[in-house]
């Protein structure tokens, strides 16, 4: 953060930065005064772009934290991160980082997917003999490997491991979640209706004004506010065409996976709660107001007795 002690820097003072840096001492010496600033200028924005980046560094990583004990615990969990071991890699990936130079070499047309498919054919076809030799090589990473976490465990403080055990409850709860999304993907699970709102994104982002995704869509919310009940009714009936689509599809996959032996995948048939309406509020109140009633001619009647 030292650096970001003086993050202003007028044009000289640029200049003599990049006069200072191997790399610009050619640029730090240009034949007339307008580039001289120029050169300066384009040193004292690069000087300020690394000073906003410590900042907004440190920035990110008070609020990942919170500050406190929560910053202590996060920079405890950023070290050990650093000096976990890593787990090795399995006997197909070891085959593929052997071959992929040599597979690129024989292919210098084909695209880096169409590259790694070839290798897969490759150990697909790969006799088990030869599989065997990966397969040990993976065995006896592993060995190592566990013999390292032990050790580095055995270092680790009450909150470190803490930190470690959530770190990787998080990291499995995302990969069976990452597995459960591809599955209904492979099953062609029909999407989920759109609203009102993401038609009108879709429909309007690429004229969007904004740099970014995210300036653009901050920009579609405010137009959407802004629009009146009329404007938004095209859009709103949309939605309401798509959740017709969507439950049309849904009923048609759900029987097809009960076909299929996957009721674990069909949706909970309990029936809703219906919404109140006024007469049955009224209902329900006066109800409530007579049993109420009975209940205080009870406790009146059993007092007098």
């Amino acid at each position: 953060m030292a650096a970001a002690a003086n993050p202003v820097a007028s044009p000289r003072d640029g200049l003599r930065a990049a006069a200072a840096v191997p790399g610009c001492r050619a640029a730090a010496a240009p034949s007339s005064r307008a580039q001289a600033r120029q050169v300066g200028m384009a040193a004292a924005l690069g000087w300020l772009g690394r000073a906003a980046a410590l900042v907004g560094g440190a920035q990110r990583l008070l609020r990942c934290c919170g500050g406190g004990s929560a910053a202590a615990a996060c920079l405890a969990r950023g070290i050990s991160s650093v000096e976990r071991p890593k787990r090795p890699i399995s006997a197909y990936f070891r085959f593929l980082k052997e071959h992929h130079a040599a597979f690129r070499q024989k292919n210098p047309e084909a695209s880096s997917m169409e590259v790694i498919k070839k290798i897969a054919d490759a150990w697909k076809a790969l006799p088990v003999s030869q599989k065997q030799a990966y397969e040990e090589a993976r065995k006896t990473d592993w060995q190592k490997y566990q013999e390292q976490m032990a050790s580095y465990k055995a270092q680790l403080t009450p909150a470190q491991a803490a930190a470690l055990k959530e770190e990787r409850r998080k990291r499995l709860a995302k990969r069976r979640s990452f597995k459960a999304k591809r599955e209904l993907t492979v099953l062609g699970k029909p999407k989920r209706p759109r609203s009102g709102f993401n038609i009108f994104v879709s429909e309007n982002f690429k004229e969007s004004e904004g740099v970014s995704p995210v300036a653009k869509l901050k920009q579609l919310f405010d137009a959407w506010q802004k629009l009146s009940s009329t404007q938004k009714q095209p859009y709103l009936q949309l939605a309401e065409d798509d959740k017709v689509r969507y439950e049309n599809e849904m009923r048609s996959w759900e029987a097809k996976m009960v076909e299929l032996g996957r009721e674990d995948l069909i949706r909970s048939k309990k029936p809703r709660p219906k919404k109140k309406t006024a007469e049955t509020e009224e209902k329900t109140a006066t109800a409530k107001a007579s049993s109420h009633e009975n209940k205080a001619k009870l406790q009146l009647k059993r007092s007098e007795e």
